[in-house]
């Protein structure tokens, strides 16, 4: 990113510019560290990983020098947090959810079919307590330090070889997805499956899957799933939001001073908000450009969105009761309670537009 660029967009989060600035220091100690990611590339890790490597050297006055490695670089694209831990990287950048199988409590951090919007999930995170127990969950659990870094907005439901709309339509689907949506989908009917991001593109090429989830219509134009996939179904019911994580090493952390922990904090939520904004702006741009390609858009029927919706909501719940994971209830109370505050929120913030 060239340094205007860089300067006007970190203006955008004015506030967050200043405490960032105001705890910027050029004399302390120097870091160079490692960041695992699981990403090949594309808007994850050019405006998540990359842009808080270099946020953290605009503001450290060259201290922080973090270099981002692609999914499998160092450690297991889908185990980054693993990687971590053991110091093979100083810190990391993954979606939480990949751990669902080890503690279905991390979708609840990530987003899942019962979710709120990624509008409430900010809200939850940074003014209702959720990234505190965010925190609390990841040093707990795994030894690593954890945090919000980039959040998207709601998912593409589906690019596919053939046209999803109906609850019929999802019946024996071979579609990539991740986290609890893998078993949530065979509810629906689906054949699911998941891998690492580099390996999406070619299973769809092949036809070893009929359809992929990944990010919203902008991110999901740079890996091009719509040169193979002509059909782009929306909205991502299955994710209306998904924050994703920065985690450092514990050891790491702890030698750090308080100023150049809070630096860490303020420019990862920086970059949280910066990304919330570029990416509903570039999704407007993406879905024109994916009629331009000659994707036909196809918007899911009511019943499969109600469906899916239910299926998360059953599922926490249901999870909740169990009681098997330590953190699980705790946090879903915190977000149940944050919902249900929020109920009639869109009937005094929102204006009703008539559309010709």
């Amino acid at each position: 990113m060239k340094r205007r660029n860089f300067v006007n967009a970190t203006l955008g989060s004015a506030g967050l510019f200043a405490a960032a600035g105001a705890l910027a220091q050029t004399a302390g100690p120097s870091y160079s560290w490692k960041m695992a990611t699981g990403w090949a590339g594309g808007p994850i890790m050019d405006i998540g990983a990359k842009a808080f490597a270099e946020r953290m050297e605009f503001f450290s006055g060259g201290r922080f020098k973090i270099q981002t490695f692609p999914g499998g670089g160092l450690g297991n694209a889908l185990k980054v947090p693993e990687t971590v831990k053991n110091g093979l990287a100083e810190c990391g950048h993954t979606w939480m959810g990949y751990d669902w199988g080890k503690d279905p409590t991390t979708v609840l951090f990530g987003g899942y079919a019962g979710t709120f919007d990624t509008e409430r999930m900010l809200h939850w995170l940074y003014e209702s307590g959720g990234a505190d127990l965010q925190r609390q969950f990841r040093e707990d659990t795994d030894g690593v330090i954890s945090m919000p870094l980039f959040i998207r907005t709601a998912e593409v439901f589906l690019h596919s070889r053939k046209p999803v709309k109906s609850l019929a339509d999802l019946k024996g689907l071979k579609l990539r997805t991740a986290g609890a949506w893998l078993e949530m989908s065979k509810d629906l009917g689906a054949a699911p499956v998941t891998t690492a991001a580099g390996d999406v593109f070619p299973m769809l090429e092949r036809g070893a899957i009929d359809a992929t989830e990944w990010g919203t219509p902008w991110e999901n134009v740079s890996p091009g799933f719509y040169k193979v996939a002509k059909y782009l179904s929306y909205p991502g019911v299955h994710q209306p939001t998904a924050p994703f994580e920065l985690v450092i090493n514990k050891d790491v952390w702890a030698k750090l001073s308080p100023n150049d922990k809070k630096l860490i904090e303020v420019v990862a939520k920086m970059v949280t908000m910066e990304t919330y904004l570029r990416i509903g702006a570039e999704d407007a741009k993406a879905m024109e450009f994916y009629k331009k390609q000659g994707v036909t858009l196809v918007h899911l029927d009511d019943e499969v969105q109600y469906t899916a919706r239910k299926i998360g909501l059953d599922w926490a719940e249901a999870t909740a009761k169990e009681n098997k994971h330590k953190w699980f209830a705790r946090v879903h109370k915190s977000q149940v309670e944050f919902d249900a505050a929020w109920k009639d929120a869109d009937d005094w913030r929102k204006v009703k537009v008539k559309r010709a």
